[in-house]
């Protein structure tokens, strides 16, 4: 089970539990058997019963716009899975490494997880992801079937000597606590009236304007004058912003400059 709305990847796998049908479509058959609710709709996690094996779930929706659930949402699902012996996988790829203000994403909502799905920043900029459970479940890979985890380049020593290398570079420079005030300061400086809304966590950001047209000109302005933001693949009218955890104020300053300009220009 997952929900709509989730961005989970583009394999044959990920793609069965993601959430947007206009990505879909074209590699169906899926797995079958998948059944997406609605996201952040407490009501709607009743369906969830026995004949339930997994539920996964993004614990903040990235490609659908930097979508925020409510704890009361996150904690009656973890309730409901422990209730009928559910696995709750959480896909922080996106979230992980604190994108969101915690090290995880979770965090924010006092859960704990099965399984965790981990990549991106877990690299430190290489290729490489991985997944987190307990001992207990790690050891089921190990026989069904046998082998059945690993793939030719998976755990290259350069890529796992770079996700080391970033994890303690993120412990020792202390970058998660600085992590909610840095947001506070792009918020605050993202003062125009083109916005429509700013939805965040953290340094993970969606930046809602008036339409989808809007958004790739304000993407394509900051470009040329040397900023990188991005849109997103389920939330057209919005666009990201997701800095390094290691930008300073005085970059966020001038991003927000050149950002708030672009909108000058298109007002």
């Amino acid at each position: 089970m997952s929900f709509k709305g989730a961005y989970h990847g583009s394999t044959h796998g990920s793609l069965s539990v993601s959430g947007n049908e206009h990505k879909k479509y074209a590699f169906r058959p899926l797995l079958p058997d998948v059944v997406q609710l609605p996201f952040n709709d407490v009501d709607s996690l009743d369906f969830i019963d026995h004949r339930v094996a997994a539920v996964i779930i993004e614990p903040i929706q990235g490609d659908a716009g930097v979508r925020i659930p409510s704890i009361e949402f996150m904690q009656k699902l973890r309730s409901i899975c422990n209730d009928h012996c559910i696995l709750l996988i959480a896909d922080e790829i996106q979230t992980g490494f604190g994108r969101t203000g915690k090290l995880f994403a979770f965090e924010h909502f006092n859960i704990v997880p099965d399984i965790i799905t981990i990549g991106k920043a877990f690299g430190g900029g290489m290729p490489i992801g991985g997944l987190v459970t307990s001992q207990k479940l790690m050891s089921l890979f190990t026989h069904n079937p046998p082998l059945g985890h690993i793939t030719t380049f998976g755990g290259h020593p350069m890529s796992c000597a770079g996700a080391l290398a970033g994890i303690e570079i993120l412990q020792k420079k202390n970058l998660i606590a600085q992590v909610e005030s840095k947001g506070l300061l792009f918020e605050k400086l993202l003062d125009h009236q083109l916005i429509k809304q700013i939805r965040r966590k953290g340094l993970f950001f969606a930046i809602e304007m008036e339409n989808a047209e809007m958004v790739q000109k304000v993407v394509e302005g900051c470009k040329e004058k040397g900023l990188l933001s991005f849109w997103f693949l389920s939330c057209p009218e919005s666009f990201r912003i997701a800095p390094p955890l290691i930008i300073t104020e005085k970059q966020i300053a001038l991003s927000c400059e050149i950002i708030n300009e672009v909108m000058d220009e298109l007002s």
